[in-house]
């Protein structure tokens, strides 16, 4: 069984910069579609267009670009492609003690590390939150270095005072774990990423662990907050979301193009996670988007 190692990434900050600043121009941001995790905290604001977001356990679908804060070796894969249809994504990862290790444990700073707590089990942020900081951080490109960093501050505190956002890992998921096991849950989302449109065995995925299957159930569930089974089918129900808002296929086509081999069972786990048909989603999407 051919699996496949998480990609470890090494951030460098930007050129007379203590943090990392990439603005991407579509989906030019090939390299984030592949599950990678690093000990940077990283904010990834989408300028428009519709996709997937994958964090931790997390997998779900957005629709008018997205604004995110991922936390330290928090594993993530890429938001945009060639069917997401953004203007731009901009990248910014930084060290949690980039401007120092006293930093945050200064009186006029404490907040910067509630923020960056928060954002262990990953962030995204809504539409008014979007409207009050996307210029902000698309401006940052053609700022000097010293500007550059006190607009990274002011986003970070604009985040930090935000009434509008959503955790998406459940409350006491973690990746801060032995390296070990970092790779091992890291192996199992890439093995889901890549293999959801084909029929996943739990022993297969149990054995690929190195633990039985009773075993690596209550590993997973430790971890994640959610059964392997759930996450497997959250991950094709989110899929065929975005087949629903992307492709003008039928319903059939799309449920079989998401790994569900049985219709009916597609339509019922589809209702249950969204709480809506198929059909009832991809037209309520379609006012959306428009």
């Amino acid at each position: 069984m051919k699996t496949l190692k998480p990609s470890f990434e090494i951030v460098e900050p930007s050129f007379g910069s203590s943090f990392y600043y990439s603005k991407y121009v579509e989906n030019e941001n090939n390299k984030a579609h592949l599950w990678h995790y690093h000990p940077e905290i990283e904010m990834v604001f989408v300028n428009g267009g519709t996709g997937k977001r994958q964090i931790g356990s997390h997998v779900s679908y957005y629709t008018d670009g997205d604004l995110i804060l991922i936390g330290s070796n928090l594993p993530h894969c890429g938001f945009t492609d060639t069917n997401t249809g953004n203007k731009n994504e901009t990248v910014i990862q930084f060290k949690a003690d980039f401007l120092g290790a006293e930093f945050l444990n200064l009186q006029e700073s404490k907040w910067i590390k509630a923020l960056f707590n928060k954002a262990k089990g990953g962030i995204a942020f809504g539409e008014a939150t979007k409207k009050a900081v996307g210029n902000k951080i698309e401006g940052m490109a053609d700022q000097p270095p010293f500007k550059r960093l006190m607009t990274l501050l002011s986003v970070l505190k604009s985040l930090d005072s935000s009434k509008d956002f959503t955790i998406l890992n459940a409350t006491g998921f973690s990746m801060e774990m032995q390296i070990q096991d970092n790779d091992r849950i890291n192996m199992i989302f890439n093995y889901v990423k890549d293999h959801f449109q084909q029929q996943i065995s739990l022993e297969d995925v149990a054995e690929m662990s190195a633990m039985t299957v009773p075993s690596f159930c209550r590993y997973f569930k430790k971890i994640t907050k959610k059964t392997f089974t759930r996450f497997v089918n959250e991950y094709r129900v989110v899929h065929a979301s975005k087949l629903l808002a992307e492709k003008r296929i039928s319903i059939t086509a799309i449920s079989l193009e998401s790994g569900f081999n049985n219709f009916s069972h597609f339509n019922k786990i589809f209702h249950e996670f969204t709480g809506k048909s198929a059909s009832e989603y991809r037209n309520e999407l379609k006012l959306i988007i428009k």
